[in-house]
């Protein structure tokens, strides 16, 4: 989908962001990801996704505007490393992030409907570019 990218400023409150960059800097620490789940959030392997977690992060940071694959890769990689005790951070979410879960799933609620029509091409498919 060239020219459908957007930035996380078009789309997201400064706290949904910053909710996301968190999630996304807990797949280079206490997340763990196999080989697999790494592919089917879009990722080649499990160090590619520590790698471009960072990337993205970064361009969440800058304000960099993402294609609809990155950010469908940024919502399934958040949503799953909170959430997964098995993968993610899970029940340790509250000690490795600082964020209480309660206020981490209305943000992530609210991220949800946001990207819900830019992420809606990958409902039910692994986000490629």
């Amino acid at each position: 989908m060239p020219g459908s990218e957007a930035a996380a400023s078009e789309l997201l409150t400064e706290d949904e962001t910053r909710l996301l960059r968190r999630a996304l800097l807990e797949w280079g620490g206490p997340a763990r990801c196999s080989d697999q789940l790494a592919v089917g959030i879009g990722f080649t392997d499990a160090q590619d996704l520590v790698d471009r977690t960072d990337l993205l992060r970064d361009a969440l940071g800058d304000d960099t505007p993402l294609s609809p694959a990155d950010w469908a890769r940024v919502l399934l990689a958040t949503e799953i490393v909170f959430v997964s005790d098995l993968a993610g951070t899970g029940v340790e979410w509250p000690t490795t992030t600082g964020l209480a879960d309660e206020p981490t799933i209305r943000l992530l609620r609210s991220v949800q409907r946001k990207l819900g029509r830019t992420v809606r091409p990958y409902y039910g498919k692994t986000p490629s570019a």
